[in-house]
């Protein structure tokens, strides 16, 4: 996702402007060929628009909640001290780390992500699952808790929130291996 050098999130962004800039004319000229403006209101009733959206509306009440469940499992992760409990070996592989660039937006388990938060995406763990993530380069380990699906490429195994990435010294170099032991108590 995020490199030493930033060359690959560059192209990605003029990629992406490139192709909303195309979308946008295809959207004028389609509009450009039709004699009458298309009105909304004569297409999609108000009450089933209303009706399909309604998920995706956040009041102040859901922002707050959402704040107050990602306060209360940092502050679980933060009392669970990492080496007590038993763990189990999961195996190991490549990490790397997701930050700023998708703060706020939804993970795979409905909460919003959360940068600063210790969390992870694992492709088959359950959410809620602890793993101990240890940087065998160093001997740092962090727990996080699964909370997002991922990582989508084939080739890393994990994918850590800056902050989890931050406390086992994976920020310079973008990823890295690491050893995950899940938590069982």
């Amino acid at each position: 996702m995020f490199n030493r050098n930033g060359r690959r999130a560059a192209r990605e962004r003029r990629l992406a402007i490139i192709a909303g800039a195309a979308i946008a004319i295809s959207a004028i000229a389609l509009s450009a060929s039709f004699e009458e403006p298309a009105r909304a209101a004569e297409h999609v009733p108000q009450p089933l628009f209303d009706q399909t959206f309604a998920p995706f509306a956040l009041t102040p009440a859901d922002l707050a909640a959402d704040a107050q469940a990602t306060l209360a499992s940092q502050t679980r992760l933060s009392e669970a001290p990492g080496d007590s409990g038993e763990s189990r070996a999961i195996g190991g592989g490549m990490a790397s780390y997701y930050g700023a660039g998708f703060a706020g937006r939804p993970t795979a388990s409905g909460e919003r992500f959360n940068p600063g938060a210790l969390t992870a995406a694992h492709r088959t763990l359950p959410f809620g699952t602890r793993i101990k993530v240890t940087n065998p380069r160093n001997g740092r380990s962090v727990v996080v808790r699964v909370n997002d699906r991922g990582p989508f490429s084939r080739a890393r195994v994990i994918d850590l929130s800056q902050e989890a990435a931050r406390q086992i010294g994976l920020i310079q170099q973008g990823q890295g291996v690491v050893q995950l032991a899940a938590l069982t108590s």
